[in-house]
């Protein structure tokens, strides 16, 4: 599929979709006449990658973990880096934080919207 297709199904600008294959994160093949030729399974990639994006997970560690997301038996890396391991788990803290503060934030809509409807009784 073509970058344009690739972008409406995934809602990712062409722009970013570019700036993820200069990173490195996705890996189009080329036609003949030079275009992007993605596979149907860039899209999940991409939606992934936004994901960690939006979760605030930098692009230098996403780079590193995507390799592992279709399992990490498969891919490992020859020599374990100390500062990634770091970077990683301090990132990883980082998203339990914000897992629990959106957790409680829903849990405040939850009740929030239970008291309305019993006031609307």
């Amino acid at each position: 599929m073509k970058i344009g297709e690739l972008a409406r199904k995934t809602g990712v600008s062409v722009r970013s979709l570019r700036y993820y294959e200069e990173e490195g994160l996705i890996n189009p093949g080329r036609e003949g006449n030079g275009y992007r030729d993605f596979c149907e399974g860039s899209v999940e990639a991409v939606l992934q990658i936004r994901g960690m994006l939006d979760a605030g997970l930098p692009v230098r560690l996403i780079r590193e973990v995507l390799p592992y997301l279709d399992g990490p038996g498969e891919v490992r890396p020859k020599e374990p880096c100390e500062y990634m391991i770091g970077e990683v788990a301090r990132q990883r803290e980082v998203l339990d934080r914000r897992i629990a503060l959106m957790t409680r934030n829903r849990d405040a809509l939850d009740a929030y919207l239970h008291d309305l409807t019993l006031t609307q009784r």
